[in-house]
């Protein structure tokens, strides 16, 4: 059997966040530009992700949430989460589609 058929992918990943959102902001999470980084190794998953806000106090429950979602994910293994606020979340970080969603120009 192929490795590959069963090796989850950056995408996969990005695309179960979509699914996550701040519950204060009609807007997920990927859109909202808080995901710094994704790294999939053997079927494990590092995500970096940050918070609007440092003091945010919904911060453990987005990525819990977060964790949860990327877990539903076929053939993933493990899932790590971990809240970095270096560099810290600004606006110009939300994506075109995110800007969209919240009226920003």
């Amino acid at each position: 059997m192929a490795q590959t058929s069963n090796a989850v992918t950056k995408d996969q990943v990005y695309e179960a966040l979509k699914d996550v959102y701040d519950p204060e902001i009609p807007v997920n999470v990927v859109d909202l530009g808080l995901i710094y980084d994704v790294d999939v190794e053997d079927n494990e998953v590092f995500v970096e992700m940050t918070l609007t806000a440092q003091g945010c106090g919904m911060g453990p429950y987005i990525a819990q949430q977060a964790e949860w979602r990327i877990a539903e994910v076929e053939h993933v293994e493990d899932v790590e989460v971990d809240l970095v606020f270096d560099p810290p979340w600004n606006p110009d970080m939300i994506t075109e589609d995110g800007k969209r969603l919240l009226g920003i120009d």
